[in-house]
């Protein structure tokens, strides 16, 4: 779950300017456990939390800035809001993310790029060293000064390298990774194929631009040579700081259950925005939807109807064909694949048929697998289905489907 909240909460905006004083900064009744209770129960297992957006306002009171909680009414100056979340997480048995804008409007050395670098990695030590572990790091290039603007280059490698010195086992995000990339948009839409592997020489920074940079962040790449799974980012809300006048606009619980579909169940990761009020508490829409979310999602994979069978697989000239029988027919309209990625991931291009009184029929067919695939279609009853591998980059390795019934 990604938590967008900071100053634009009390400005509502998206993105600030920079110059915003830290008197607005003050959240009535700020309550990051409920936060994590909320994401708990909804199935998270991690939350994100904006550290510091674009206005370089910092939720921590950071000693290489006074544009901080420090410098606010809240807590009387005294608080920390990643500390709090970094202790809810804690009690909620929650990983703990953060994200550092690279983009800071307010800081006046942004733009002197080596001395701006040396602030940038000061701030980003003051997190990952005072608030335990760190599950991941969310990075991006976001650097909006425009062509007549400040010109800011950014040391990937040093920070980087600072991630990894600091928090070894933390993954870090972005649109060139290193660990984890970004899926090229914010529609909640992982592309199919979608590749794990890259070839990182086509995404070379983060904030790379152009159309195969375009394409490799959706597809990756077949023959890449380093595993980076796609992340895909999308708010519960049309904006990611929290608006008053989106309150009714907050997504239907079926519009979420699409969403999972469309990412987990293409071979990502979901990066769910649920922002904060300006109170400091998750809005009851939002809770009451994600709360719908996890209870429809439970409903659709309450019980695998395939149990723990194995396919029989057999070579077709150039095809693999995967069977698998059940003891008796059963109804279901959803089908996952699992490739064993431990091996790699391998299948690209496939079909999915079910057997009926009529002969063998398609029920759905796609590219890539990877560590999850879903399938949702009209209800089929059958004993028997086969997955028609077409074509592959190496011996396809698929686990036993899961089949459900909703």
């Amino acid at each position: 779950m990604f938590l967008h909240f900071g100053m634009n909460t009390f400005t509502d905006r998206e993105w600030g300017e920079g110059k915003e004083s830290p008197t607005l900064f003050n959240p009535s009744a700020l309550d990051p456990r409920q936060w994590a209770r909320v994401a708990r129960a909804a199935g998270f297992r991690t939350l994100i939390l904006t550290a510091k957006h674009h206005d370089g306002f910092c939720l921590w009171p950071s000693r290489h800035t006074d544009h901080s909680v420090r410098s606010s009414p809240w807590r009387e100056g005294q608080g920390d809001v990643v500390r709090e979340v970094a202790e809810a997480c804690q009690a909620e048995s929650l990983g703990l993310g953060v994200y550092l804008s690279p983009w800071d409007r307010h800081e006046p050395l942004y733009g002197d790029s080596p001395r701006y670098n040396d602030f940038y990695c000061s701030q980003l030590t003051e997190l990952l060293s005072q608030y335990g572990r760190i599950e991941e790091v969310w990075f991006d290039g976001a650097n909006g000064e425009g062509p007549n603007g400040k010109r800011q280059v950014y040391d990937w490698p040093r920070i980087h390298a600072l991630v990894r010195r600091l928090q070894p086992r933390a993954v870090m995000f972005s649109d060139a990774g290193p660990d984890v990339r970004w899926v090229g948009n914010e529609d909640g839409t992982a592309s199919d194929p979608n590749w794990s592997p890259v070839n990182p020489d086509r995404v070379p920074y983060p904030g790379a631009t152009g159309s195969d940079v375009e394409e490799a962040l959706k597809h990756g790449d077949a023959a890449g040579t380093i595993w980076r799974p796609a992340e895909t980012d999308v708010s519960i809300r049309p904006g990611w700081f929290w608006h008053e006048k989106e309150n009714e606009k907050v997504r239907t619980v079926e519009n979420l259950i699409e969403l999972y579909f469309s990412s987990v169940g293409r071979n990502s990761k979901l990066l769910l925005n649920v922002p904060p009020t300006r109170e400091g508490l998750i809005h009851s829409v939002d809770a009451e939807r994600l709360a719908g979310f996890r209870a429809h999602l439970n409903q659709i994979f309450a019980r695998n109807l395939a149990g723990t069978g194995k396919w029989a697989a057999q070579r077709h000239g150039k095809e693999v064909r995967y069977e698998f029988r059940l003891g008796a027919p059963a109804t279901f309209d959803t089908l996952g694949l699992q490739e064993d990625i431990r091996l790699g991931q391998r299948v690209s291009r496939y079909r999915i048929l079910s057997q009926s009184f009529s002969g063998w029929g398609e029920i759905g067919s796609g590219f890539t697998i990877g560590y999850k695939k879903l399938h949702r279609f009209a209800p089929v009853t059958t004993s028997r289905i086969q997955l028609v591998i077409e074509s592959a980059a190496a011996p396809p390795m698929v686990l036993t489907p899961q089949l459900y019934s909703t």
